[in-house]
This record gives structure tokens, sequence and C-alpha cells, in this order.
């Protein structure tokens, strides 16, 4: 029988390298274990490759036959047990690894988040290279070649339609049973995985990120290096050139990260600029400038963090963030410039 490939890719709330599956005479059920019949996700896959769609909650499927396995589960049992077999698992539910099987589940042989639109078939280059990449996997798991003959008989055999699916083609009162239910199960699942990612985010990047500010902060106020810089670089901000050549200083990539946490020159130039202009002792044309002025260092301490929580590599992490702060050298003056000119207008 003639077999296609299709490739699978998560969807934008999904986790997973992405899968190439081909059936075989061996392998040529797609599994559907979502409830309420056969997924359409399941459907699509078999219709373009040519496999069977099977619904997994009625008929028993040895896994010797099991090409690909449909589930939608929130992250308990089901999202382990298949990548546990090594079964191409495919989740029509947003997730990533999780619960008391997560370290099976990899990147390799588990994809999220999948919908029809994620599917779609493959050249034939792309379907030999995931061939051969099969045989070798298979080879090396020292795969069972004698039983060929068995399961391919079992392949040529129709199995009788499920309850589900019957029930499914004549529509009615419990198919929208089935579709309500399967739609109040994407809803608490896709909250229950945010709750998760946000959870994890909290734990892996914004808690470090909070004890190295804290750490930061503490060194900068133990040493007072932050306050010297503040009272040296006061007098700059009393004319234009001096604001210029103020807003260069705190953008110097070496310095930036330092006082962005305490904003010591924020506060102390902030106070004094803001107490001076207040008294009538400088034109209040100087306070826009002074803002973008003192404000280079903004964020430049979150730079790193905001590249991780972006996903970016580590490649893209080490030259953005050195990309980034030499940026602001160049952008500071130039918004105070900007907004100097723009303070007569006020």
């Amino acid at each position: 029988m003639s077999y296609q490939t299709v490739k699978i890719v998560k969807g934008s709330g999904g986790w997973g390298d992405g899968l190439v599956l081909t059936p075989t005479d061996e392998r040529h059920v797609v599994l559907s274990v979502t409830g309420g019949g056969v997924h359409p996700v399941a459907a699509k896959i078999a219709e373009l490759t040519g496999a069977e769609a099977i619904d997994g909650f009625n008929t028993h499927v040895p896994d010797e036959e099991v090409m690909a396995v449909v589930i939608n589960c929130g992250g308990t049992a089901r999202i382990g047990v298949y990548p546990k077999k090594r079964l191409p698992t495919i989740d029509i539910y947003p997730g990533s690894p999780t619960g008391p099987l997560a370290q099976f589940i990899t990147p390799d042989i588990f994809v999220s988040d999948v919908g029809i639109k994620q599917i779609s078939l493959v050249d034939e280059a792309t379907a030999a290279a995931a061939a051969s990449a099969a045989a070798q996997t298979q080879s090396k798991e020292g795969g069972a070649s004698d039983q060929s003959s068995t399961t391919t008989a079992t392949a040529t055999q129709e199995r009788p339609k499920t309850v589900s699916q019957t029930q499914a083609e004549k529509g009615g009162l419990m198919s929208w049973v089935v579709r309500f239910g399967n739609f109040i199960g994407y809803v608490i699942n896709t909250l229950l995985s945010s709750g998760r990612q946000a959870l994890q985010i909290i734990l892996q990047t914004v808690l470090p990120f909070m004890a190295y500010v804290g750490l930061l902060i503490g060194i900068v106020n133990y040493t007072g290096i932050s306050q010297v810089l503040a009272n040296s670089v006061t007098p700059l901000a009393s004319n234009p050139l001096g604001l210029l050549l103020l807003s260069f200083i705190v953008a110097i990539p070496v310095l930036s990260p330092i006082l962005g946490p305490g904003a010591a020159i924020a506060q102390v130039v902030g106070v004094l600029m803001g107490t001076q202009i207040g008294a009538g002792a400088l034109p209040v044309q100087y306070a826009l400038p002074t803002l973008f002025a003192i404000d280079g260092q903004v964020g430049c301490d979150f730079i790193p963090v905001g590249l991780s929580l972006g996903e970016a590599k580590p490649e893209t992490v080490s030259v953005g963030v050195s990309a980034v702060l030499f940026t602001r050298m160049v952008t500071s003056p130039i918004a105070v410039a900007i907004a100097y000119l723009a303070s007569f207008l006020l």
C-alpha cells in the first residue's frame, strides 16, 4: 500500500520540535485518545498519510501497530504514558512536559497545541530522510521484524465503527454534548497550562532575576558607587550640553547595568532638577530633556532577562545584550536633543 508522509508542528502555545510521520504496514494506526470518537486532527493525519484513524477509548490497538497517538491531555497521565512507550504523541492542547512522567516527554517524540493547520504533507526528500532516521532508530532498538506478517494481516482487516464515531456521524443531542465537553476541556486545560507555564517562568526566571537585582542593589548601596556617580554628574544637568553628556555617561555599557537597579542618578538628579525648576532657578523647558537624560540606563539590567523570557538562544542573548547596551549610547543623546527641541512647544 502506498503511504504519504506528513509533518506536524507545534502551535503558537505549543512545545516540541515537530514530528515527521510515515505509516508502514507494521505501524499504520493513528490512535485518537481524546474521547468523543476520532478527533479531526487524527482524521486529518490518517487522510493525508493513508493510515487508519481509530478511537482509542473504544478499541484496543497493540502498540506495535500505532504510528502516532493524538491526545487532549492537560498534563497528568496520557501526556506521559505514550511518550514513555516511545510512541509519537500529538497533544491538541497547549502544554509542555509535566506530570509524573515528564522525564519521558522529549521534543523528538512529543508536540502540543496541534490543530488542522499544523499538519501538512512533505516532499519526497524529507520523507526519505525521515524514513532513514526511523530505520536507524528501529535497528538500534532491535525492532521485531519477524512479526511483520502478522501485523500486515491485521492492517488489512477492517475494524467496525465505534459507538462514538457512529454517534458523531448521526449528530443530534449527544453530538452537541460531546462537542461541548471537548470545548470545556480545552478551555480548562489551556488555563491550567497557562498557570503552569507562568509558575515555571516565575521559578526559573523571575525569582533568580529578583535575587540578582537584590544582590546588585545591595552591592551598589553598600559600596556607595551609584551615590558617588550621581553627585559627580549632577552639575551636568544645569545646561543642555551637560544633559547630552549626562545621557551618554549613564548609557555607557559598563555603567548602565549597575546604575539601573539602584536608580541613584535618576533619583538624585531628578529631585535636584525638580526642586530647581519648581523654585524658578531653571526654566521649565529643562524638565523633558532631563527626564530622557537620566533614564538612559533604565532597563539595561533587565535586557538578558527579557531576551530569556523571549526564549532567545544563548548565542542571541550574548550578542543581543551588547547590541542593546551600545545602542543606548546613541539613542539616549538623540532622545535628549529631540526632547529639548520639543520642550519649547510646551
